[in-house]
């Protein structure tokens, strides 16, 4: 029988839309989408305007730094660190802002010159909240 184990982060937004932040599966932990937050506080969140569309995405590094890091804390509740993800994938509203700050942020996360990870980078329209420029979502292998 395989185990299973699931961790969240105690924010509002778990229990609204129903979800875990992580769940191990067997030697498989799978991270749903992570954002820029410390508890329940966006962190830089994006200017947006009086329709809500995002106004500058300069805070597109800082976000994704936070990211990696709320998902270093998941990772690490089981064991785990960045060094096990296998897979990622980078959701983002501009792909050339996340390009401009990525390399020098992922390699920082992962300690590495060259991550050892799988990573896609998807341009979305919008994602959970209208300051929140990116989302990750990581798979880990322990």
């Amino acid at each position: 029988m395989t185990s299973t184990r699931v961790e969240n982060l105690g924010v509002p937004w778990e229990d609204a839309y129903g979800y875990v932040q992580a769940i191990k599966r067997g030697d498989t932990i799978y991270l749903s989408g992570q954002l820029s937050h410390q508890g329940s506080d966006l962190v830089a969140p994006a200017p947006v305007d009086e329709h809500g569309a995002v106004t500058d995405f300069s805070a597109m590094g800082e976000q994704m730094r936070q990211t990696y890091l709320n998902a270093e804390e998941l990772l690490r509740r089981f064991g785990a660190s960045l060094d096990d993800v296998v897979e990622e994938v980078l959701y983002v509203l501009d792909i050339d802002a996340a390009f401009a700050v990525a390399g020098p942020v992922r390699k920082a996360a992962y300690r590495r010159e060259d991550p050892q990870v799988a990573s896609t980078l998807v341009g979305v329209t919008r994602l959970a909240f209208p300051e929140q420029l990116l989302e990750i979502k990581f798979i880990a292998r322990v």
